[in-house]
């Protein structure tokens, strides 16, 4: 690994803890919990990607048949309650979360490079600027998504027994992974802003050397 500031390792450290737990909530099925205390509790918990059901039949539906056990969201069996599933909000939510995770492998390859890059090659400073608009872009994607779940995941409109239902560990993850990227970002910024002013002032030193170079002596007079 080539030397590094200690702003650009600090950089490195933020970014992997926060791609750690944004990657840990985007696969964990705990966005929303229910109190599994409670007699007769229909819904247990759900992720982006899962939900578990214990018993529970939708009575929009005209039908007899219940939900139980935890299931990938886009299964076949859950195809009759679809529309109950996927809500605009929570198709949102995946939709932000999906997109800063692809940012973020995105991300980890350019951060994996920038470890082993050396400062003086030519695309030192365009690898940090890439890197760190891409953090900032992938946790602004993440806090909309978390603001978008946060506002509507526990409303009466949409799980049963709302008012047992509450916002998981695996949102409070993806918000702490969200808000992390942002800080990550703007130090791979500032490292890149120090690289550039370092770069010119080592253009300015060779100037200045080379004219003075150029002056003729006394003795070649």
């Amino acid at each position: 690994m080539a030397t590094k500031t200690k702003t650009g390792l600090a950089a490195i450290i933020l970014t992997i803890t926060s791609f750690l737990f944004v990657l840990i909530s985007f696969c964990t099925p705990y966005w929303l919990v229910g109190d599994v205390n409670r007699v007769n509790q229909n819904f247990e918990r759900l992720g982006l990607w899962q939900v578990c059901f214990k018993k529970f039949q939708d009575f929009r539906h005209q039908y007899d048949f219940q939900f139980t056990g935890c299931w990938w969201i886009f299964e076949e069996e859950y195809y009759i309650i679809q529309d109950f599933l996927l809500p605009g909000f929570f198709i949102a939510t995946q939709f932000f979360l999906t997109l800063c995770m692809t940012l973020l492998l995105i991300a980890a390859f350019l951060t994996w490079l920038y470890c082993f890059c050396s400062r003086h090659h030519d695309k030192y400073m365009l690898l940090l600027l890439s890197v760190g608009t891409d953090l900032v872009i992938a946790g602004a994607c993440g806090l909309v998504g978390v603001c978008i779940f946060g506002a509507f995941g526990d409303s009466r409109d949409w799980m049963p027994n709302w008012k047992t239902n509450g916002l998981g560990w695996s949102f409070a993850f993806a918000c702490i992974g969200s808000l992390g990227l942002l800080p990550a970002g703007a130090l791979f910024l500032v490292e890149a802003r120090r690289c550039r002013y370092r770069n010119l002032r080592e253009s300015q030193v060779a100037s200045q050397y080379s004219m003075e170079m150029r002056k003729p002596s006394h003795t070649d007079i």
